[in-house]
């Protein structure tokens, strides 16, 4: 039987001002890409996930849809919702998360007047 995973209110950072569904979406896609929710692994249902987190169901199915979307999970009618086993969906949006964290390091360099390659070597120096 494949390892099952129970969603705690610790295991989400919550930005009041972004739609919640979409936070869900990018921690469960980096839980997925880190390794820490391995493929197989069963998700808890729509409802207990709800319960478990205090929020609306509508959000908690939203998210599993828009991860499905993504292929980086499955859900089996009367099974449940598992990380897919899908390993090149699973590479591929660890692609994308890269490729997102490098755009938002070059905006910030940008923000501040810097190339990526400065920015680097300034927080590679050590500090005084």
């Amino acid at each position: 039987m494949p390892p099952f995973w129970i969603w705690s209110p610790q295991d989400f950072q919550i930005d009041p001002s972004r739609p919640l569904y979409e936070q869900f979406v990018e921690q469960i896609r980096a839980k997925i890409a880190m390794g820490k929710l391995e493929p197989g692994t069963r998700l808890p249902s729509v409802r207990d996930t709800a319960a478990s987190l205090r929020v609306n169901p509508t959000t908690v199915m939203k998210a599993y849809q828009e991860l499905e979307r993504l292929s980086l999970i499955v859900t089996f009618r009367g099974q449940g919702t598992f990380v897919t086993r899908d390993t090149d969906a699973i590479r591929s949006s660890r692609k994308r998360i890269a490729k997102e964290a490098f755009r938002q390091l070059e905006e910030t360099a940008a923000s501040i007047g810097l190339t990526v390659k400065e920015l680097i070597e300034l927080a590679h120096e050590q500090e005084e």
